[in-house]
């Protein structure tokens, strides 16, 4: 495999061309949290899409010689966590569901990452609700830009989806139609900044 420093106009510092393909530079990646959202979608009474976020997201992409040697760390403040309704944000922080005084943090933290095309899985271990469970996500990177103020930023996207039970999340009611108010799949949706430390 050989490394070569990108020579264009673009942050040349942050970049680097490997196999002919171009990657961040080695080092670590702090996530800009101003940029960066984690999504989930649920379904409520097994048709409407309700969809929330987490304000308040940490973490490092710990970028290697190769994408296989990197290592990515999230931590999610489940306190943050937003829908656009106060009453449904409350049950979610509540004991019901995440139980933020006895859980307040989501982590995952990457395993295994491997290349799938033009695209990338990531594999790691998500700790929710006291619980660790494997889980893969379909992730994209999307290359690295300057911001209006000259720091380099990578762009990331992500994917992937949970059994909320599995973590212990079984809080439900069944409809006398069939079914139940909250599905037992969620959706992840990640989109991420990062920037370069020094």
């Amino acid at each position: 495999m050989t490394t070569e420093t990108s020579t264009t106009e673009t942050p040349t510092a942050a970049v680097r061309t490997v196999d002919g393909v171009e990657l961040p530079a080695v080092g670590t990646w702090a996530l800009d949290p101003a940029h960066t959202s984690i999504g989930f979608v649920g379904r409520h009474m097994m048709v409407t899409k309700v969809r929330g976020s987490f304000g308040e997201v940490a973490g490092t992409i710990e970028v290697g010689e190769t994408p296989e040697d990197t290592v990515v760390s999230v931590e999610v403040q489940l306190a943050s966590v937003s829908t656009g309704a106060e009453d449904r944000d409350n049950h979610l922080r509540s004991a019901d569901f995440f139980d933020v005084e006895q859980y307040p943090t989501m982590t995952f933290r990457s395993t295994r990452i491997e290349a799938d095309g033009d695209a990338w899985k990531l594999h790691g271990d998500l700790t929710l609700h006291g619980v660790t469970k494997p889980l893969t996500l379909d992730a994209e990177y999307h290359g690295v830009v300057n911001d209006p103020w000259g720091n380099a930023k990578a762009q990331f996207s992500a994917s992937g989806e949970i059994e909320r039970e599995a973590y212990g999340l079984t809080w439900n009611v069944a409809l006398e139609s069939g079914g139940v108010l909250v599905s037992k799949k969620i959706k992840l949706e990640i989109e991420a900044q990062a920037a370069l430390q020094a």
